[in-house]
C-alpha cells in the first residue's frame, strides 16, 4: 500500500518543495509551470505570483487548480492538491520576503527580495479539496 494517511499528506505539502501549478487556459490548452508556495498543515496553500503573467490573467476568486509537489529522490513521493482559489489580493514586501527565505534561507532571501523590481504581486489563497497521493517507500 503506497498511500499517505490525511496527516503524512499534510506534513509532506508543508515541507519545502518547488510546486507545479495546473490552471485550465480554454484558449491554449492547460498552464503548468513552477512556483513557490506555502501551506501549513489544515490550512490554505498560498502562492505570490504577477497579476499581470499569464497565470495572474487566468486566475479568479472559484477558479479551481491543481498543485503537485514531489520529492526527486527515490524513493519517490508526492502530494497532488485541487480545490478553488479562495481570495488574492496585494502582496507586500513582508510577504515576498516571507516566501524568499522560506526557499532561498534569511540572507539570499532578504537579497532576492531588495533586487525584486515587481513590488509584491498579488497572493492567491487556495483551498486543498482533492487529493492523491503516493509514497513509493511504503511499497
Amino acid at each position: 500500500m503506497t498511500s499517505m494517511t490525511q496527516q503524512e499528506r499534510q506534513d509532506f505539502l508543508a515541507d519545502l518543495h518547488v510546486g507545479v501549478l495546473s490552471l485550465s487556459d480554454d484558449s491554449r490548452g492547460p498552464l503548468t509551470v513552477p512556483i513557490w508556495y506555502d501551506y501549513d498543515p489544515g490550512g490554505e496553500l498560498w502562492f505570490i505570483t504577477g497579476p499581470d503573467s499569464r497565470k495572474g490573467k487566468l486566475l479568479e476568486v472559484g477558479v479551481n487548480l491543481s498543485l503537485v509537489a514531489q520529492s526527486e529522490d527515490p524513493p519517490y513521493k508526492y502530494v497532488s492538491v485541487e480545490g478553488p482559489v479562495t481570495s488574492i489580493h496585494e502582496a507586500n514586501k513582508d510577504d515576498l520576503l516571507a516566501m524568499a527565505v522560506r526557499y532561498l534561507g534569511p540572507e539570499a532571501g532578504k537579497q532576492y527580495t531588495e533586487n525584486s523590481e515587481t513590488g509584491g504581486g498579488v497572493i492567491v489563497r487556495v483551498k486543498p479539496e482533492r487529493w492523491l497521493s503516493v509514497d513509493y517507500a511504503k511499497a
